[in-house]
């Protein structure tokens, strides 16, 4: 017995050592390291590639111009825009990271799902078509079409496009720029808008907006065919207030901030 005592106590070392090797030398289960991999915190609210979750808050981020795109999350990275979450996720993040996740999103080509039926009324939806195509000179209001493009897709490199957002969603960030809560480069065009609206111009507008097809050709117009009818901070051209030209080459530093 005190033999086999002896044996055990040499062997279960020796088992144990080799068990240990046996695990090091099995390869590494192998993970994907891709920009699409990484940015999976992201669609975990926006919806699958960036294809806006169901609920009416969260936007679709999919084909959004990258320099749209790049200017939201250095605002919510520095506090224009306030949400914790966005804030709290990408507080670490340098600015080429925040570049390199919007050239992502802005690459992809995914379709719109189809709209929802609208329960505005009549004449809302006459209030919103007026404003959203003619604008209200008395007002000084210009017509949404004269920045985010004749077919309400976007602008590259950074204005964003307004068909196929939620109602919810777009009620929610003119009403917070009307109240002051959400701001952009200076001078903040969309909160001198949004302030000239009333609650009832902007139900309208969100609530006609909502109820558009969305036309085949979803993609940003390269351009606009005429100047911007407002300055609008974080543009290029025309502006020399605010941010950094959006196509101007990301900082190389980690963690830098404008």
């Amino acid at each position: 017995m005190r033999a086999f005592a002896s044996f055990t106590s040499r062997a279960l070392p020796i088992a144990f050592l080799l068990m240990a090797a046996s695990l090091q030398l099995r390869a590494a289960p192998k993970v994907e390291d891709s920009i699409a991999q990484r940015v999976q915190a992201c669609t975990g609210c926006h919806g699958p590639q960036g294809r806006a979750a169901p609920d009416g808050y969260y936007p679709r981020i999919a084909g959004k111009p990258a320099g749209y795109l790049y200017n939201q999350l250095l605002n919510f990275r520095d506090g224009r825009r306030e949400y914790s979450l966005m804030s709290n996720l990408l507080a670490p993040l340098s600015d080429a990271y925040l570049r390199e996740i919007a050239e992502h999103f802005a690459s992809l080509d995914v379709p719109y799902p189809p709209h929802e039926p609208t329960k505005a009324s009549v004449t809302d939806l006459s209030i919103g078509e007026a404003l959203v195509t003619r604008g209200d000179t008395a007002r000084n209001i210009p017509a949404c079409v004269a920045c985010h493009g004749q077919a309400l897709t976007g602008v590259a490199p950074g204005i964003p496009g307004l068909m196929g957002l939620p109602r919810d969603y777009v009620n929610g960030q003119l009403g917070a720029w009307r109240a002051g809560n959400r701001k952009a480069h200076a001078p903040d065009c969309m909160a001198q808008v949004a302030k000239a609206l009333t609650p009832q111009d902007i139900s309208a507008i969100s609530s006609w907006l909502a109820a558009q097809t969305t036309p085949a050709l979803t993609k940003p117009a390269d351009s606009l065919p005429a100047a911007l009818p407002i300055l609008c901070g974080g543009l290029p051209g025309g502006t020399t207030i605010g941010s950094a030209n959006v196509l101007s080459p990301a900082p190389a530093a980690s963690g830098s901030k404008p």
